[in-house]
């Protein structure tokens, strides 16, 4: 009975481009850093790597606010999220490319108004904690050449 369970999982998931779990290192076509995010991200789920010295990556949503990219941990203090306090270089998967990005952690109640706004716009619901300090948002940019 387990051995139909596993092959159930196993056929669950071959030909789904997003696996529910972590991997590592994440393969595509390098892009340079884009001069419009929003069709890029509009998919619901990209795929951010963190920790270059040994990559993790996770399935993630993402919405786009002023032409910028923003990944949410809420509450979670996930291993992503510590990965990024360590090293805030990443990689994002959108489709076949992949862009080298830098994440930086947003603590703006202001801002957050308007990210939980996004969200819910892109997503159906609001954030599960909009107490911006604790929480882990966190704002994608263009890698400066310095940390390459």
């Amino acid at each position: 009975m387990r051995s139909l369970f596993y092959l159930f999982l196993v056929f669950l998931f071959v030909g789904c481009h997003y696996l529910p779990f972590s991997s590592g290192k994440l393969s595509g076509k390098v892009a340079p850093f884009p001069e419009d995010w929003e069709t890029i991200i509009e998919a619901q789920i990209i795929q951010l790597e963190t920790n270059p010295s040994d990559p993790y990556s996770v399935n993630l949503w993402i919405v786009n606010i002023e032409n910028r990219p923003y990944v949410y941990a809420g509450d979670n203090y996930a291993t992503w999220a510590k990965n990024i306090g360590s090293d805030s270089r990443v990689v994002l998967k959108s489709g076949n490319n992949v862009y080298k990005l830098n994440a930086k952690r947003v603590l703006d109640g202001e801002f957050f108004e308007k990210f939980a706004s996004a969200w819910e716009e892109k997503y159906g619901n609001r954030p599960s904690n909009e107490n911006y300090e604790e929480t882990y948002l966190f704002r994608l940019s263009k890698r400066e050449s310095k940390t390459l």
